[in-house]
């Protein structure tokens, strides 16, 4: 057995010790029963779970191995720059900027070969533009009105969304890798908006 290379392996370590981070990184979502608010680590952990899960979903010719990686760092750049919640007010170009400097920084601290392969499959996931990409994000779209659904509205009551909101504003985002997985989730999603509209 070769021994490793203490300098790599300290680099290695350190990143890892860094993403810990994650962890106190509070969401808007609340998890499953909705007594509290879920973390990004838990987001990420249960993202890759889904994409795991639910790979039988992708489009054709996707590599979900490469789908679960990128969701696995997806969100590492809110340890610097937050979580900027998807029916939230926010200054776009600052809040990329933001999180082109964490992702500048937290991939940096890895040795150079792994820091180049993860900050490529970080800058994939936001393009938005491989197979593989779209899926990660439809899931990564997909997995918070689950947990609101199942919480009682969760971030949909706390930022007033209704149907119209959510249909344009998340619908076509899910559809777009996932167009299975949105077609299950819609007369869901409209029953319970339907629901609360009635009260």
């Amino acid at each position: 057995m070769t021994r490793p290379d203490q300098a790599r392996l300290d680099a290695q370590m350190d990143f890892l010790a860094e993403a810990d981070r994650l962890k106190g990184v509070v969401r808007a979502s609340r998890v499953l029963r909705g007594e509290r608010f879920e973390n990004s680590a838990e987001h990420s952990w249960h993202v890759a779970l889904y994409a795991l899960t639910l790979a039988e979903h992708a489009p054709k010719g996707c590599d979900t191995g490469r789908v679960i990686a990128m969701l696995l760092i997806h969100d590492l750049v809110e340890i610097d720059a937050g979580d900027a919640p998807v029916f939230g007010d926010h200054d776009a170009a600052a809040l990329s900027a933001r999180e082109q400097a964490a992702a500048e920084r937290l991939f940096g601290l890895l040795p150079a070969d792994q820091a180049t392969r993860f900050r490529a499959l970080w800058d994939e996931f936001e393009a938005n533009e491989t197979v593989e990409a779209r899926f990660a994000k439809s899931l990564d779209r997909f997995v918070p009105p689950n947990l609101n659904l199942a919480s009682g509205g969760g971030s949909w009551v706390d930022y007033g969304v209704d149907w119209d909101r959510f249909e344009t504003g998340i619908g076509p985002r899910i559809a777009h890798g996932a167009p299975g997985l949105w077609d299950w989730l819609a007369p869901r999603a409209r029953a319970f908006f339907e629901r609360m509209a009635g009260r």
